[in-house]
């Protein structure tokens, strides 16, 4: 993981809108809660990672009940509603990619973690699918595959669709490049893990159909791009980072940062005018 990357700033995302200053209060921080670094950096790093792999990322149980506790009163509010053939279709593609583990012994497996790290550093010669230089992307540890048990394949799918579809916006936010950032930032791949497992939640995509007005607006967008949750995967990545450059963040403060980010994203999704992704305001994050 790269910690305080200092690199020339991009312009602040004027095309985000803000939330209300109540729902991204966070408490004070109190001098004698501030850690201790008595170790070598190396271990801070090692323990950093490890922290936010137990705190997001599983187990699932309390990681489900952290998102679910903001959703089920807005599943409540809407009833049944028809799929046309092209999205139930779609739909269902999607949730078969969400079943998927990732698998370390499949070779198709190991070729798209191959691929993500020249996606990711075009210019280092690769070591090898178990290595310590792995963490210089924001693993907990040398070896990636063991990161993946929170969310399964579908994680890595998103990240390497990011590096190649938007490889600007990929690189820029793996290497921290913009804005002014926290001495002890999030790590950019294991972050990517969540992102992945809150849009999940949030879309209530474990359901047979979703039933909430951000998932339900979901499918809409997917009958219009097979690609939406992938392109969604992006747009909520480029969110999270503008809500820790507003919100001055550092790693303690990381799911209330991703909390917000839900926020946000479900008020978009709830837009009465979105018809593709391309319609969504945070949609102009990716070309900053």
């Amino acid at each position: 993981m790269r910690l305080r990357r200092r690199r020339q700033c991009f312009p602040s995302c004027s095309s985000l809108q803000r939330v209300d200053e109540d729902e991204i209060y966070w408490r004070q921080k109190k001098g004698d809660e501030e850690l201790e670094w008595s170790h070598s950096s190396a271990h801070i790093i090692s323990q950093l990672t490890q922290c936010f792999a137990n705190a997001m990322v599983g187990p699932r149980s309390w990681v489900g009940g952290l998102f679910n506790r903001s959703s089920n009163k807005r599943n409540e509010k809407f009833i049944d509603y028809p799929l046309c053939p092209l999205q139930e279709q779609r739909l269902q593609r999607l949730q078969e990619r969400l079943q998927v583990p990732f698998e370390e012994t499949r070779p198709d497996h190991q070729e798209a973690l191959r691929a993500l790290w020249h996606a990711a550093f075009p210019n280092i010669a690769f070591k090898g699918l178990i290595s310590e230089q792995w963490k210089e992307m924001g693993w907990q540890g040398p070896n990636p595959s063991t990161d993946f048990r929170g969310c399964g394949l579908i994680s890595l799918e998103n990240l390497l669709f990011f590096s190649r579809t938007y490889p600007a916006s990929f690189h820029r936010l793996l290497f921290k490049q913009g804005g002014k950032r926290a001495a002890w930032e999030y790590p950019f791949a294991v972050a990517g893990i969540n992102v992945s497992f809150m849009l999940i939640q949030m879309l209530d995509l474990s359901s047979v159909k979703p039933r909430c007005l951000p998932g339900i607006n979901f499918i809409k967008l997917l009958g219009d791009d097979e690609k939406a949750f992938d392109e969604l995967y992006c747009i909520a990545f480029e969110m999270m980072d503008a809500q820790w450059l507003a919100m001055n963040a550092s790693y303690m403060d990381f799911n209330e940062v991703l909390q917000v980010t839900r926020t946000q994203l479900e008020r978009e999704l709830s837009l009465e005018d979105i018809n593709s992704i391309q319609d969504l305001p945070a949609y102009n994050l990716l070309y900053q």
